[in-house]
């Protein structure tokens, strides 16, 4: 399981802080609230639901918990991409941001791997 001093829960919480910062700084400055949501949104849901896997009561809670994570990791990428594009953010900061996200969601996969692959020895 992951702990809260896990290196991968610190990633994404440091990842977290991040994206609350370029959301606020884009609402502010760029008055742009729809897309920063859904920016927030994906970009903190990942380390929260990092957190719920610290908790998890199974294997495939955990599991589970992770495959969240991974997919939110995803749709920020995503976010954060059509932000770049439609200029609300540079591509210094987009590169930044993406490359953060992309190891985040390489690390989940990675773990999601394993977990699965230990699921089936399980049964």
């Amino acid at each position: 399981m992951l702990k809260e001093g896990n290196n991968l829960y610190l990633k994404a919480f440091k990842f977290a802080v991040r994206v609350v910062k370029v959301c606020k700084w884009i609402s502010n400055t760029k008055r742009e609230f729809i897309l920063s949501k859904q920016l927030l949104r994906s970009g903190t849901s990942i380390g929260a639901n990092i957190a719920e896997a610290n908790g998890a009561i199974s294997k495939s809670d955990f599991s589970n918990k992770v495959s969240i994570s991974y997919k939110e990791s995803l749709e920020t990428k995503y976010w954060l991409s059509l932000m770049k594009e439609t200029r609300f953010i540079d591509g210094k900061l987009y590169d930044s941001l993406f490359t953060d996200a992309d190891e985040l969601s390489k690390i989940l996969f990675a773990i999601l791997k394993t977990t699965r692959i230990q699921n089936r020895k399980d049964c």
